[in-house]
C-alpha cells in the first residue's frame, strides 16, 4: 500500500503533468472508480460489476469530461503522460482494494502511518537516482514551505485518514466512486477563489456527475453473485 498508494502513485501522476495537459490528467485519473470495480470483479471471489455501477460510472465519467474542459474542449493526446495517468489510477485501485482487506485487522491511523512510512522509504531511492538541483533553494522559500505543509498535513495526511475511514465504513467501490465529485469541488473552488467562469457545459457535467454517483451508489459495495 505504501508503494501503490504512496510513492509510485504520486510519482506517476506528478510526472504525467510534465508530458500531458492537466485537463487530461484530471479526466483520466477519474477512471479510478471504473478500474477499481473491474479489478475487484477479477480478483475478489464472488464479486461482479452490476448494471447500476456500470451505467452510473459511465454517466459520471461523461460529466467529469464536461466539468474538466468547462466548455473549452482541447484534446491533445500524449501517450507518455496519458499512460502514466492510467498507471496512477490503477495503482490507486490496487491500494483501495488492499486497504479494504486490511482495515478489518488494523486501526485506520495505524494503516495510514505505515502507508506514509513505506511511501517515504520507497521514494528515497528515486530521489537519489534523480536529485533535484534546485530543491535546497526552493525549500528556503516561505511560500514553498507553506505549500508543502498544506500538501503534507491537509492534502495528504488528513485526506488519507478520511479516505481510509470511508473505505472502512462504505467499502472500496462505493468510496472510490466519490472521486467523481472532485471536479465539482475544483470547479466551485476555482470560481470562488480564482474567479473563473463556469459555463453551461460545466453545469450539465456537474448534474451528470451527481446523477452518476447516485446511480452507482444504488448497487452498494461488492455485491454478491446469486
Amino acid at each position: 500500500m505504501g508503494v501503490t498508494g504512496g510513492s509510485l502513485y504520486f510519482l506517476a501522476e506528478n510526472t504525467a503533468l510534465r508530458y500531458t495537459l492537466a485537463s487530461n490528467v484530471s479526466l483520466i485519473i477519474c477512471t479510478a472508480p471504473l478500474i477499481t470495480a473491474l479489478m475487484s470483479h477479477v480478483w475478489v471471489k464472488g464479486e461482479r460489476v452490476g448494471r447500476w455501477l456500470a451505467y452510473g460510472s459511465l454517466m459520471a465519467l461523461g460529466g467529469v469530461a464536461c466539468v474538466v474542459y468547462n466548455g473549452s474542449f482541447i484534446l491533445k493526446l500524449n501517450p507518455v503522460g496519458d499512460l502514466l495517468t492510467v498507471a496512477a489510477a490503477t495503482l490507486w485501485g490496487v491500494y483501495t482494494i488492499v486497504l479494504k482487506r486490511l482495515d478489518l485487522r488494523y486501526p485506520v491511523l495505524f494503516i495510514t502511518r505505515k502507508v506514509f512510512f513505506y511511501g517515504l522509504v520507497t521514494m528515497v531511492p528515486i530521489l537519489i537516482a534523480w536529485p533535484s538541483p534546485h530543491a535546497g533553494e526552493a525549500l528556503r522559500s516561505p511560500e514553498v514551505i507553506g505549500n508543502l505543509l498544506f500538501l503534507g498535513l491537509l492534502a495528504s495526511m488528513l485526506c488519507y485518514v478520511l479516505w481510509n475511514v470511508a473505505v472502512k465504513n462504505l467499502g472500496a467501490i462505493r468510496t472510490t466512486n466519490y472521486i467523481y465529485l472532485t471536479p465539482i469541488v475544483t470547479l466551485a473552488a476555482s470560481r470562488l477563489i480564482l474567479g473563473e467562469v463556469i459555463t453551461p457545459v460545466a453545469v450539465v457535467g456537474a448534474i451528470c456527475i451527481l446523477g452518476g454517483v447516485w446511480m452507482a451508489g444504488r448497487q452498494g459495495d461488492f455485491p454478491k453473485k446469486h
